[in-house]
Parts: structure tokens; sequence; C-alpha cells
């Protein structure tokens, strides 16, 4: 081995550690979550917010086309200020795309598969909730509302 190839593989793994060391920052020092693939979760077959403690909640949002479910049918969701939200999503049809504006939440629904990631909502307002993955006629169309109190 060369020079050359020495100093490219040093550079590499030294490139290597930087942006390990980047991803850990980013989820332990800046508390930001990685979305999740879930495998020990079935698909459900409909939305669902659960009350687990004062400000504790867990939101299963189904996806179809051309709707957003997120408990019984229900399209919005109140909420107090300050919870925290375990939010799981599936689709049942087609790939969709779940983003909550406001938030660091985007995460890809997909038929078959439940993607998980946990949000705070610090501030009061009206969070938005679109589908960013064309999914057919009536797209631009889906969308929903998490009203935090």
């Amino acid at each position: 081995m060369d020079r050359a190839e020495k100093t490219g593989l040093t550079f590499a793994i030294i490139l290597l550690l930087v942006f390990f060391s980047l991803i850990v920052y980013a989820a332990k020092g800046l508390k930001i979550d990685i979305p999740t693939c879930v495998t020990d979760v079935e698909p459900f077959q409909e939305g669902k917010l659960i009350k687990h403690g004062e400000k504790r909640y867990e939101l299963h949002i189904l996806a179809r086309m051309w709707f957003f479910d997120f408990n019984k049918g229900a399209t919005e969701i109140k909420i107090p200020a300050g919870s925290t939200v375990d939010i799981f999503v599936t689709s049942k049809d087609v790939v969709h795309g779940v983003h909550i504006q406001g938030t660091d939440f985007n995460i890809m629904a997909i038929p078959g598969t439940v993607g998980y990631m946990r949000v705070k909502f610090e501030k009061p307002g009206v969070y938005h909730v679109v589908c960013h993955e064309f999914c057919g006629v009536g797209h631009h169309a889906m969308q929903g509302k998490i009203i935090v109190e």
C-alpha cells in the first residue's frame, strides 16, 4: 500500500468517525429522535388516541386514500401543551408520507409496516398534518390537525 492509499484510507476512517459522532450528538445532545420501523407491532385498522398519563399519549395514525384517521375516523385531535406523544403510523392502501408541520415528525406510511417516532408538543397551537407523498387524485385534500391547548 503506497502513501496516497494510506492517506485516503485514514481520511475515510476519520470521516466515518466524525459522522458517527454527529449522529450520536444529534440523538443524545440535541435529543432528536430518529424515525423507526417497528417490527413487533401489527399494522392497525383504525386510528386511535390513547391516554397513558397526565401528559402522555399514544397516537395511532392510519393513512388511507385520501384521509388521515387519528381517532376512530376523526381527522383532528386535542392534547394539552407539554404532552409527549408516541406516534405510530401505517397505511391501509398505498404509500403515504406523514409530516407534522412545526415538528421533526416526517415518516413514510407503508402498507404492512408500522413507523414510530416520539414527539413532545411544547407550544400551544395548531399543528397541521399533511401527506407529502403523492397518493392519487385526492392527495391535495389529505390533511389533519393536532390541536395543542
